[in-house]
């Protein structure tokens, strides 16, 4: 029997991967410069130190690599508190688990203080009991500490947990310490999407309707009972 969920933030809650993909593009605009065709899928796969080396190599930027960090962090911070939208039907999908009394926790590799003003802005954050995280924890989502400790919150047993991650490398972190593991789609995560799918317990494409992923949650337990 579920008896407890653990949502990850980027990706499955909040449709917040475009600023990442776009990060460069909206720091030099704020300077007043535009940006290179496909910045974004070059600065991507970078931390933000090795952006700004990037930025101030090639648009020759006559500032240190920290100011360019500072000055990432806060396009990446005025994003989450006034704009990153919800993902459509998050607030409702919650609503059903509320109903079904099924506590929820937070499990993100993102930043603590932009996680909770998106979520308070957009007035789902108090539907979580907890929130935890890779750097407050001490390990990203390669290791699953993260989820033991959101189990934990919730005093449940991993079998009785329902993981919701966009990302594979999360997935098989969670279904490995043996959580029952909900795929949500992101578009950013296209590239893994076979072995995401083939991953998964349950794969959700979006949040719309609550009924059917209920049902299919029923089906895994009915599955688990005659094994």
């Amino acid at each position: 029997m579920i008896k407890g969920a653990v949502f990850d933030v980027d990706g499955v809650l909040l449709n917040s991967m475009p600023v990442w993909e776009n990060l460069g593009e909206l720091y030099l605009e704020s300077l007043g410069i535009q940006a290179e065709k496909g910045l974004g899928e070059i600065l991507f796969a970078m931390s933000m130190e090795e952006a700004a080396e990037y930025l101030i190599v090639h648009y020759g930027l006559d500032k240190t690599p920290q100011q360019i960090v500072d000055g990432l962090a806060r396009e990446v911070r005025e994003f989450y508190e006034n704009r990153v939208p919800l993902k459509e039907g998050v607030r409702q999908f919650l609503t059903e688990l509320k109903e079904r009394k099924i506590p929820m926790v937070i499990a993100t590799s993102g930043d603590r203080r932009n996680a909770e003003a998106a979520l308070k802005r957009l007035k789902v954050y108090s539907f979580f009991q907890a929130m935890f995280t890779s750097s407050g924890i001490g390990s990203g989502k390669n290791q699953p500490d993260i989820f033991y400790a959101a189990a934990l919150q919730l005093d449940t047993e991993p079998g009785e947990t329902l993981v919701f991650e966009d990302a594979l490398h999360a997935i098989q972190t969670a279904k490995r310490a043996g959580f029952k593991t909900v795929a949500v789609y992101d578009r950013s995560d296209d590239k893994d999407l076979a072995q995401i799918w083939n991953t998964a317990d349950i794969y959700l494409p979006e949040f719309k309707d609550f009924n059917l992923f209920w049902k299919r949650v029923e089906q895994l337990e009915n599955t688990k009972k005659r094994k």
